[in-house]
């Protein structure tokens, strides 16, 4: 059986900054602080967003840029294969191969431009959707695993305030 941790204590956050630095006391720790939180943070989502990658690719024998042409049509919706390549800062000649490769796995179709009947569009298809649903429910059941294993009921908990903080800081 694994090993349950304790979280480390997180000290709430201050109602008022300035009672935690009055008068300006403490800002060169308090920017310390801030760029480690910075640094830490970048690095641990850098390792996660592999991890998950990974558990999201593990039986489908796809390369990244072709899971993140996958991402992009389900985003953003069809594009032309140019357009693509743009966005994805690619070649043509490269994601003319990329897009033969989901053709032939049949995760992507290609249909008129209704716009303009000279250009194709690029689009998932039926196959590709369900591809795109079951790794995203093959990353959610690891990481609910990982959590129920691994963490303690506290440190569930440490991980769901953490999370508000950083949503706080997405909508900045």
């Amino acid at each position: 059986m694994t090993e349950k941790r304790t979280a480390p204590a997180i000290p709430e956050a201050p109602a008022d900054r300035a009672a935690v630095h009055p008068a300006g006391a403490g800002d060169s720790e308090s920017a310390d602080s801030g760029a480690l939180a910075a640094r830490e943070l970048r690095a641990v989502f850098s390792r996660l967003r592999r991890t998950l990658r990974e558990k999201g690719q593990a039986a489908s024998g796809l390369t990244p840029s072709q899971t993140a042409v996958l991402s992009r049509l389900i985003t953003d919706g069809p594009a032309s294969a140019s357009a693509l390549a743009a966005a994805e800062r690619v070649r043509p000649q490269s994601m003319a191969a990329t897009l033969a490769v989901l053709e032939g796995h049949g995760l992507v179709v290609r249909r008129p431009d209704p716009e303009d009947g000279r250009r194709q569009l690029v689009g998932l298809s039926e196959t590709g959707l369900s591809w795109i649903a079951d790794s995203r429910r093959a990353r959610e059941e690891w990481l609910a695993r990982a959590f129920q294993e691994d963490f303690t009921e506290v440190e569930r908990a440490t991980v769901l305030a953490a999370l508000s903080l950083l949503d706080r800081l997405n909508r900045r």
